[in-house]
């Protein structure tokens, strides 16, 4: 495959995983069936191998491709933290813990992110969900630009943050001196070899000791601060869970009254229809009435008119 082919499938593989969720298996059939078509059978095959992204990690995608700024800031925290444990300072505790509290902001703001992301695409932001979201994104942030760690922006299931042994692979070693080769002879010279030799392997056994001590002084902090972490993540999640239940009942409330106003406003209809019935009704009384009233009228203005000319009639 040609550089060419290779960037051209990339950027098709990154415009799929930045689909709504809802569109990704149909994005993915039809970018499979178009490589076979053109001949690239391989990359076809490929393509039908990847997985529907869980609603966490196609979240955590989505922040990548849509909040890129604050999405780097977080990796840019795990590149610090890493640096801070390789460091030889005598500060690199501070460094450390600075690092992950920098990362402990980022993760927040980040988690805020993605609960509104996830409410515009009409998904629910559970506890849990923002809770997996930001294990995720711990996990990211942990890898951070590693060669063999996930790619950001097409993950499909949810990231565990590496443990000690896998994050004390990401730091260079310190190093463990070779021993110089003694003279074994049978003369003068051959006890100072074996002398210096013996103190060279005490240096070395301090030097093993000193970085034994400083890992594990490095792994207590790093332990101290993921319980920090864990504590807020639990505390945000219970809070958001208490906010969910204080929206559902509002929500509920709200529907209640939109009820009860429907019922009210039903009754309203049915008194102001029948008053209209009532208000017609009188009107074709009153035009009734009005030519009777006409008509009698006339009749007495007649009578009246008949009575004067009785009188100019009658003899004197």
């Amino acid at each position: 495959m040609t550089p060419k082919q290779k960037t051209k499938l990339d950027d098709d593989l990154d415009e799929l995983f930045k689909l709504p969720l809802s569109e990704f298996t149909a994005a993915r059939n039809s970018l499979a069936a178009g490589l076979k078509k053109s001949g690239q059978g391989d990359e076809a095959d490929f393509v039908k191998t990847l997985a529907k992204p869980s609603i966490t990690a196609w979240a955590v995608n989505q922040l990548y491709w849509k909040h890129r700024e604050a999405f780097d800031r977080l990796i840019a925290t795990g590149e610090r933290f890493r640096q801070a444990q390789a460091s030889r300072q005598a500060s690199k505790v501070a460094l450390m813990r600075e690092s992950l509290d920098a990362r402990r902001k980022e993760l927040s703001k980040l988690s805020d992110l993605s609960t509104a992301l996830l409410r515009a695409a009409g998904h629910n932001p559970t506890p849990d969900t923002i809770q997996r979201i930001t294990t995720t994104l711990e996990a990211m942030s942990a890898y951070g630009s590693i060669q063999d760690g996930p790619r950001p922006g097409r993950l499909t299931h949810d990231v565990d943050p590496p443990g000690f042994e896998s994050l004390a692979s990401f730091v260079p070693s310190a190093g463990v001196p070779s021993a110089g080769k003694g003279e074994v002879a049978s003369s003068p010279k051959s006890g100072r070899g074996v002398t210096n030799t013996s103190r060279k392997s005490k240096t070395e056994v301090r030097k093993l000791e000193d970085t034994r001590q400083e890992r594990m002084a490095e792994a207590k902090a790093l332990l101290q601060n993921a319980k920090k972490l864990l504590v807020e993540v639990s505390a945000r999640a219970k809070s958001l869970e208490v906010a969910q239940k204080k929206a559902n009942s509002e929500a509920k409330d709200a529907e209640n009254e939109r009820r009860e106003a429907e019922k009210h406003l039903a009754k309203a209809k049915f008194a102001s229809e029948a008053a209209a019935r009532e208000a017609r009704n009188i009107a074709v009384e009153v035009d009734e009435v009005s030519k009777a009233l006409q008509d009698a009228k006339r009749a007495v203005e007649q009578a009246s008119k008949d009575l004067e000319k009785l009188f100019r009639e009658s003899p004197k």
